[in-house]
């Protein structure tokens, strides 16, 4: 009776997990919805980044709790990360900006080679903006999801700084998530990224964290992360 219950819920949770995701897709496939889309990013950069990174970002927790533990769980602390994935896209938004003027300026005084090649000003912001600012924001998520972990772990303790900072692997953070994930999927993936037309880079970011995170779950799973 239980494992028909338990396998009831499994489905029905991967049935609302796909729709969701289906419907979004779907809000922008549709030409009077994506009209809108693109309208609502233009007007309100910073509230659209909130709410992109926020769905997408947070969607991407759960698929990676389904994939690890094989049950749908919600992530702890779910609306704290909710929360910090919209801060995140918040300054993404900006990032992006400030790097791709930033190359697109240093291309048009030929400090960079390829001044009239789109793909140089993709591959050039991608690179640039992950060596410089990646590790930066993964080590402040890093440190937001320990304290999260922390706090609802030990909830009847007082989490400090020390606690937060010593819960994270900075060994796996460096060798793994700076040395491996960066050169060989983000530079990648963001090159594309900046290769589509403003609108849909920073959405496109959001579908990218989730990809990694589903990547990475099944990696863990079998054993191939270290």
């Amino acid at each position: 009776m239980l494992n028909l219950i338990g396998g009831y819920v499994l489905r029905k949770g991967d049935i609302t997990w796909s729709l969701l995701l289906f419907s979004i897709v779907l809000f922008l496939a549709v030409p009077n919805t994506r009209g809108l889309f693109e309208v609502a990013t233009n007007s309100h950069p910073y509230l659209m980044g909130f709410i992109k990174f926020a769905i997408l970002a947070t969607m991407g927790e759960f698929l990676t709790l389904r994939i690890v533990n094989k049950k749908w769980e919600v992530p702890a602390g779910v609306y704290h990360r909710i929360f910090i994935w919209g801060i995140l896209g918040i300054v993404i938004v900006l990032v992006f900006d400030l790097f791709n003027s930033g190359v697109e300026r240093l291309l048009t005084k030929n400090m960079l080679p390829g001044s009239s090649s789109g793909f140089a000003l993709a591959f050039f912001t991608s690179f640039l903006m992950n060596m410089i600012f990646a590790p930066t924001m993964m080590a402040f998520h890093s440190i937001t999801d320990a304290y999260i972990d922390l706090k609802f772990e030990e909830k009847k303790q007082k989490v400090n700084l020390k606690k937060v900072v010593e819960k994270v692997s900075w060994s796996h953070f460096v060798s793994f998530v700076v040395l491996k994930t960066i050169p060989l999927f983000w530079i990648p993936a963001h090159t594309i990224v900046f290769l589509l037309p403003q609108e849909y880079r920073i959405i496109t970011a959001a579908f990218l964290s989730m990809a990694l995170g589903a990547i990475l779950a099944f990696a863990s799973k079998k054993g191939r992360i270290s």
